[in-house]
Formats: structure tokens, sequence, C-alpha cells
């Protein structure tokens, strides 16, 4: 994993969140989408492990 993706990781699952709960608070009226809000809190979870792996593999470079 590259640490310069760290902040484009963090800052679009940061998106994908707001953008998460901003459909699960507009939406509650019309009814759920379930598939497309499996996929849209999947997007975020991916996109935060990945900022995750990338933090996480450059605090080892520096032990080492």
């Amino acid at each position: 994993m590259n640490n310069k993706f760290y902040y484009v990781y963090l800052i679009a699952g940061s998106i994908a969140l707001i953008l998460f709960i901003y459909q699960l608070f507009m939406m509650h009226s019309t009814g759920y989408n379930l598939w497309n809000m499996s996929g849209d809190i999947f997007l975020t979870i991916v996109l935060y492990y990945l900022a995750f792996k990338t933090y996480h593999e450059k605090k080892d470079k520096e032990l080492m």
C-alpha cells in the first residue's frame, strides 16, 4: 500500500459516510432501499479499512 493515498482514502471514506447518513435520514419517508444502502456502507468500510492499512504500514516503517 502506498502511503500517499492515506488522505485520499480517509476523505473518500468520510464523504461516503456522510452520504450514507444523509440517505438514511432523508429517505425514511419514502422507504429504505436496503440493497443500495448496504452497498454504500460496504464502500465506506472498505475505504476506512484501506486508510487504516496505509496508516498502519507507515507507522511500521518508522519503527524499523
